[in-house]
Parts: structure tokens; sequence; C-alpha cells
């Protein structure tokens, strides 16, 4: 199964995203499609033996739409300019043809050869040049209407061609009729509709800004040592394995890791923290990140698609590409909607000829039923909504790799905690070595180092940490074992090595007479690692974490807001219950393995709990996968972080509170202009009928078309209140 995203020209409204969907979803081949009305693409899971891309591509035509090709890079919209020149010229125009209809009318000074009265050839051809002028500029909008229309999928679009053709039609068929000619309705609904897509046109770019942002801030160009000599070279050029120089004030070009010199780097685009992180010889540089004051060689690694920058845009994209249940709602609405207006419009007309009202009559509130009930709002009201709240997310260090979790994230009220490297650095220490054995420290040190070292675990860190600063070398490891939940098992020449938790030594039947020196231990706060050699225990190591700096305050605001949380982690309970003492967690759950772990997440979901896991290990997978919401710490595994729906790339715990607070803002948003769509078409829609006519209240296509593109600008008015 592959994935693919395209970019898709011609969407209008969400009746057109909604329609391509479906008839992408009812071809074989095709697992999954989801479109983008705000973003204008279309992420598509397929089966590469049944299609190809060029295959796919033919389905969007089908459908009525244009594929742009598979998705780069976000581009700004570049029309927007050529867009503006064209929207002044027919506002001119719009406003000429309107003096030219109606000055008469309201008493205006009339030129006098274009008088309908004295001069009415030259009225009706100036009139009809003016509108084939519009039908020119909202050709796009007649014809992608035509073509919804006849592939099943009625859109605006169809709407509002039906309206404009009908207008038209008549004003031709009584063009000797200088009283009944209605071109002016079928431009200036056109000239609308074109503002109202003017308008969401940089909304849309708008709520784009912070991806494009991301996209955009790498450099064009870097410098690479070549045989000792510097060289300029484009991006694209940078191979895996170059050598890439960096100056103080320059950007990072590609992902790698520091092989020369030491600086200060600005990573706030992606973790959102302001300090300058300290960088050295071994660590790791992000592209984009800013080299403040040192001069630094590093080692390019992941270049291209491959960067962080590129996985986090791709990951924002799809995420944005994801349906919210909230927004599925939207989905069905406007898919049965245009087909319903279009029934009620014809209605309507028929009632208005059977009640002797006249064609004329008939017609106007034909056209008027029909761009009045344009579901512009109804399509907008929610995907602008969550690709404004994605982008305010990636702002915050925070990336949700799912629609769903910015309307379910305000539901939590638990959220369970793993506590090394998510409640604390994971920055481990040795603080306390108690050696049964005739060997020196150092010596057992290096014996667990050696196999610490080809563990992802945060305590094998330490380890290597450890044998790093007192310089002792690597010892050859063979057999090596990750036994999860308990610890590592490997072979240093003859000898069999355990390390791990007491629960090794029940697993391995060996006993334990060292009890009270783990408790001494853990009594201080340290996690601890058994030492076994030959099933027999030769020492115990007391490996100890420092807690998070803000994590009590966050603790309280979580219980403040009446958010329960739990500790559960594989450490010795003694340890665990001491450092939620601390912290002000009170409900802790320890000495429990990786599958007990996503068991205890099944256990409290069973008492109606909407749980979020948050954590950063491979031991954690199973639980993110088993919570309502899983979130991983950026410093996390790869696999932990594939097992979650939101990655904290700030590495900041407030950013859980951050998420929460986006998401209640957000669905109150979507509410509002949800309710803002349905009650103007409620409340339109009959107006346009003529409920109101015998109190003296109705209106015309002209004004139809204005108060669709103000239910429109509502909308998005709204949703951009987001951003802040």
């Amino acid at each position: 199964m592959k994935k693919i995203i395209l970019s898709i020209d011609g969407m209008t409204c969400s009746a057109c995203s909604n329609g391509l969907e479906k008839y992408l979803n009812k071809q074989e081949g095709i697992k999954e499609a989801n479109v983008n009305l705000v973003l204008a693409n279309a992420v598509i899971n397929y089966d590469e033996k049944i299609l190809n891309v060029e295959k796919i591509e033919e389905f969007v035509k089908q459908a009525g739409f244009k594929s742009l090709g598979e998705f780069k890079e976000i581009k700004m919209e570049s029309k927007q300019k050529k867009e503006k020149i064209k929207f002044i010229i027919f506002t001119i125009l719009a406003v000429i043809l309107m003096y030219i209809s109606m000055g008469h009318m309201l008493k205006l000074p009339t030129i006098e050869f274009l008088n309908p009265m004295t001069h009415p050839t030259n009225y009706m051809i100036s009139l009809l040049v003016l509108t084939i002028a519009f039908i020119w500029y909202g050709f796009d909008i007649l014809r992608n209407g035509y073509k919804n229309l006849i592939h099943g999928t009625p859109n605006m679009d169809t709407l509002v061609g039906i309206g404009v053709i009908a207008s038209l039609g008549y004003s031709i068929y009584n063009i000797n009729h200088v009283m009944n000619l209605y071109f002016e309705s079928a431009a200036i609904v056109i000239y609308f509709i074109k503002l109202g897509r003017y308008v969401d046109g940089i909304s849309k770019d708008k709520t784009k800004e912070a991806i494009q942002k991301l996209v955009e801030i790498t450099p064009n160009t870097a410098i690479i040592k070549v045989n000792g000599v510097e060289k300029q070279v484009t991006l694209d050029e940078i191979q895996k394995g170059d050598i890439v120089i960096s100056k103080p004030g320059e950007k990072i070009a590609v992902d790698g890791e520091i092989i020369l010199g030491r600086a200060h780097l600005d990573e706030s685009f992606i973790t959102g923290e302001s300090k300058p992180v300290a960088k050295e010889i071994g660590g790791k540089v992000m592209a984009g990140s800013i080299n403040y004051d040192g001069y630094i060689e590093y080692r390019a690694e992941r270049i291209g698609k491959e960067s962080t920058i590129s996985e986090i845009v791709k990951a924002v994209i799809e995420a944005s590409n994801t349906k919210a249940p909230i927004a599925r709602i939207a989905d069905k609405v406007s898919g049965i909607f245009v087909p319903v207006v279009i029934l009620i419009a014809i209605l309507t007309f028929f009632a208005y000829l059977l009640l002797g009202q006249g064609i004329e009559s008939a017609l106007i509130t034909f056209v008027t039923v029909l761009v009045v009930a344009c579901p512009c709002s109804l399509g907008l009201a929610t995907p602008l909504a969550i690709v404004i709240s994605e982008g305010v997310c990636v702002k915050k260090g925070i990336l949700v790799k799912k629609s769903e979790i910015l309307e379910n994230a305000q539901k939590v009220n638990t959220i369970v905690f793993d506590k090394t490297g998510t409640l604390t650095y994971g920055k481990l220490k040795i603080v306390e070595i108690i050696n049964y054995s005739n060997i020196e420290n150092n010596k057992l040190i290096q014996i667990v180092g050696s196999i610490e070292s080809q563990s992802t675990h945060p305590i094998g860190k330490a380890f290597v940490d450890y044998m790093e600063e007192n310089k002792l070398e690597t010892l050859d490891v063979e057999n090596f074992e990750n036994i999860a939940g308990f610890g590592l098992k490997a072979k240093i020449g003859q000898d069999e090595i355990l390390l791990g938790n007491a629960k090794l030594l029940e697993q391995n039947e060996i006993e334990n007479q060292h009890v009270e020196d783990e408790k001494h231990l853990a009594s201080n706060g340290n996690s601890i690692v058994y030492v076994v050699k030959n099933k027999e225990i030769i020492g115990i190591i007391g490996i100890n974490d420092k807690v998070r700096e803000n994590i009590k305050e966050i603790i309280s605001n979580l219980n403040k807001n009446k958010i329960e949380t739990i500790m559960l982690t594989g450490d010795n309970k003694q340890t665990a219950e001491k450092i939620a003492n601390d912290i002000g967690i009170t409900k802790v759950i320890a000495n429990v393995l990786p599958k007990e772990k996503a068991n205890m997440i099944g256990e409290l979901k069973k008492e109606n709990k909407f749980v979020m896991m948050c954590g950063d290990g491979i031991n954690d997978s199973p639980a993110l996968t088993a919570s309502d919401i899983g979130v991983s710490v950026n410093s996390g595994t790869d696999i932990a972080m594939d097992a979650s729906d939101v990655v904290l790339t700030s590495n900041d715990l407030t950013s859980i509170l951050h998420l929460i607070n986006i998401s209640k803002k957000t669905i109150r948003n979507i509410k509002q202009n949800l309710f803002w769509a349905f009650f103007y078409n409620l409340l339109m829609i009959p107006i346009a009928i003529g409920v109101l006519k015998p109190f003296g209240v109705s209106i015309n296509p002209m004004i139809a078309s204005l108060a669709m593109v103000f239910s429109s600008l509502t909308v998005i008015l709204n949703a951009l209140r987001l951003k802040k």
C-alpha cells in the first residue's frame, strides 16, 4: 500500500471536496482518500499493484477537477496578484454596469446615448457586452458547475451556474423588452462570487503561513568542505556524509552531527524554546536552526524529504487532511444540501407560475434561491478552523498527526505519565554503586556500560556517559537481548550477564538477599539496576534523574482543571511514589511491564475515562497506542513517536495544557461557524422564496450573492481569531 499527496485545482466549496472524496473512495485500488478544501490537496492511500499515479490523476479529472501533480511543498497562491488586478478591473465594470442598468431608476444623471427610453438598442448592447465580459470572468464557475453536475456531484458552482445561465437566457430571449432584462443579475452574481473567492483566497493563504514558514526556514545555499577547501553549493547538491560548515549568524542547512567546534543554536522554530541551546562535538543539529556564536562543522545525515522540517511539514499536511468527526457531519450535510436546494428552487419556480406570479417573478425567485443557498460558509466552517489551529500548534511546538485530536483533546479527564524521560528529563546519572564482587567499580561499570550501550533506554545513556567521562573502553558483547519491561541479557566472554529490575531476578529464579539495599537506594528516588553475573548478584547501581523544572506547576494546573494525573512506570514503587509526592501526582502504578501498561490504560477507559498517555520510550508504545490520545516527547524514540497521535517537539509538558486549551477554542470556534452557516441558510432560503413578501421584505439575486459573501466572510473572520 502506497501513499501520495496530490495538489488539486478547481475545488471551490465543501461539496466539491466532498464529491471528489466520495468519487475517489469508490474507485478500485484506492483504500482511502481524504480531500482538503483549504489546502487544496488530497492524501490518497492506494494499492500500487492495481493503480499508479497517472491513473489516480485520471480519476481526479473524471470527477471534474485537475491534479497539479504530487505535493512537494506548500506554495502561497501565486495567482493572487493577477486575481487582484482582474478584481479591480471588474469592480469598475460592475459599477459601470449597475449605473447603466439602474441609474435611471435612481434618478441619477443619465448618459444620453445609453438611455433605455431614447436609445434602447445601445442600452441593450452595452448591457450584453458587459455581461459577456463577466461571463468570461466567471467562466471557471460555469465550467466547474457543469462538470460537477454531469458527474453527479453538484456543488456551489452548479447552483451559481444554473442561476446565471437562467438569468442570461431569459434576458437574451427578452432582448427586445427593455424593462424585462436581467443581464445585471447574471453579471453581479458572478462579481460577488468572485469577491467571495478573492477574500477566501487571502484567508486560505493566511492559514498556510505557519506551515509556509517551516518550508522556508532552511537556507538556499550552504558551504561544504571538499578536500579541505570550502565550496558553496545549493541544498540539492548536499549529499549524506558531506561535511557542512556553519559560521555565526548562519542557518543550519541539513540535519546532521557536529564533528568540530561548538555553538549556541536557536531551535525555537521547532521546539518553541526561545533560549539558545548549547551544542558541541557529537551534538545533533536540525536544518533551519540559527547559529548564534560559534564555528562548527557537521556531517550531513538527513537531507531533503528526510529532514526533521520536511517530516513535520508532511505530518501537518496529512493531519490537516484527516477528518475530525465534527467535519464529517458538515461534509454529509453539504453533500445532500446542493441537490435539495436545486429541488427547492425548481419547486418554487413552478409554484410561482401556478400562483399566477408570472415567469419573470418566478425566474428571479428561482435564481435568488439558488444563489443565496450556496454552501460556501458551511464548507469553510470546519477546515479553516482546523488548519489555523494546526498552525498555532506548530508554533507552540505541538505536532498533531490527526485532526480528530483537536476535537478530542478537550474531552481528556485523565492523563497518564511515564516517569523516566517524561516527568523527568531522562538524563540519568549514576549516583551510587553497591558492589558485592571483588572487581573494581570502574570494571563493574565497564561490563554494564558495554551492554547498556546497545540499548535505546535512557538508563543506557547514563552508563555510556560514565564510560566516556572515565575513558573506559567498550567490551565485546555477544547474544544481546532486550527483555522488555525487565532489563537486558548478554554475554561478555564466557560470562552471562543480566541487567535489570527485581522482576528480572524473579523471572530467572535468582535469590535476592539485597532487598534492604534496594530500599535504601529507592528511598532517595533512584532507579535500580541489578547486575547479575552467572546467576549471582554482583552489584546494585542507583541511577537518578532530574525532575522537569516546571512539572509541579503543570500537574497543579491539570488538577485545578479537574484532570486526574497518574504515574505509570516500570520502576519500583518506592522510587515512583517519592517523585510523585514531590510533584503532586496522587496515584502511582509501578512495577508494570509494557503489556501491563496497555492493560492499565484499557482498565481506565472501561471506567469511562477519556485517557491521554504521555511517554517517550519503546516500553510506552503499547500504552500510547491503547490510549485515546497518545503523546510523545521529541526526545523519545522513533517507535514511541510513531505510536503517538501528538509529538511535543519542544519537550515541554506545558504543551499539553496548550493542546487542551487550543482544542477547546477550536471546537467552540467550529460550532460557532457551523451555527452561523446553518442559521444563515435556514434564514435566507425562506426569505429568498418570498415568505416575507407580504411584510414588504424580499431580495433579488444581487442581494442574495452579497449576503452569501457576507456569510462566508463572517466564518473566515471568526476562524482567523484562532490565530490569536
